[in-house]
């Protein structure tokens, strides 16, 4: 059994006027965020190093973020754009040297959005 209550209504009320609060142009950025660090973990790039790296999680959360990156360009602008994109580049590149056997340049993670990766 857990120790914390249940949410209540009252709580649940309050967390939806929060985010209705959050522009959603911050709200797309933190979901990108979220996805290119989880795939850093991934990758392997993190202090722990080997311990999490997961290759095949770390291609699904590089196209998850492609796609959307690609799908919300022109929602948010190249300010907040141009950072993300650079970052699913390097990953896109980490992916790409730590595979043993690399994709085909434009068959790499995300690559159906951004176009082909050399590296």
């Amino acid at each position: 059994m857990s120790d914390t209550p249940p949410e209540s209504p009252a709580d649940f009320d309050e967390m939806t006027r929060d985010i209705a609060e959050v522009p959603a142009v911050e709200v797309i950025v933190t979901v990108a965020v979220n996805l290119m660090s989880a795939a850093a973990v991934k990758l392997g790039l993190t202090e722990e190093g080997d311990k999490y790296k997961d290759l095949d999680e770390a291609r699904k959360l590089i196209h998850a973020l492609a796609g959307l990156l690609d799908g919300s360009a022109t929602e948010i602008s190249s300010f907040h754009a141009a950072p993300l994109r650079d970052g699913l580049k390097s990953l896109q590149l980490a992916f790409r040297e730590a595979s043993i056997v690399p994709d085909e340049p434009g068959q790499g993670p995300g690559e159906k959005y951004t176009g082909p990766i050399y590296g």
